[in-house]
């Protein structure tokens, strides 16, 4: 599959919000509070964003949105990783990787020691994706959330 990144434009906003929720939802069950959790992160994003140390990324591919991917500023000398998705019929594409790559060169370029982010066990692709990346897992904790039980887990790497 041919894809481009380009950066994440308010014009996106309706569309990530709609396939988190969406996925998210048939793929781990998760209720309605999920996709207003992602608009609020959206929307906190194109509010008040600082363009040298922030940014979001969207994978394209023939015109149409088939991925995601922000670097946000969690402190002082840390990044987060926020909002990272490829729609299912562009997983094994390479367009995972090339988000990631994308993120993470953005982080080391704009002066931060390291990134961290937050995301769930069952999202296995993910986690294995991470670890080939240098990332590792540092907390794993059993919650309720989003109408379901998950284990929350964190990643980071330092730069």
């Amino acid at each position: 599959m041919e894809f481009i990144l380009r950066p994440f434009a308010a014009t996106d906003a309706e569309w990530l919000i709609a396939q988190h929720g969406e996925h998210y939802a048939k793929a781990e069950g998760f209720d309605d509070s999920f996709a207003p959790l992602v608009s609020e992160i959206i929307h906190a994003f194109l509010a008040q964003h600082d363009p040298d140390c922030e940014a979001g990324w969207i994978a394209q591919s023939d015109g149409t949105p088939v991925g995601s991917i922000f670097c946000v500023r969690f402190d002082e000398t840390t990044a987060k990783l926020r909002l990272f998705y490829v729609v299912e019929q562009a997983r094994g594409s390479g367009i995972a990787q090339a988000l990631l790559d994308q993120c993470l060169g953005f982080a080391r370029d704009a002066g931060y020691a390291g990134l961290t982010l937050w995301t769930h066990e069952s999202h296995a692709a993910a986690g294995r994706i991470y670890r080939r990346n240098g990332l590792t897992r540092t907390r794993a904790v059993p919650v309720h959330s989003f109408g379901v039980d998950l284990v929350e887990e964190t990643w980071e790497i330092a730069f």
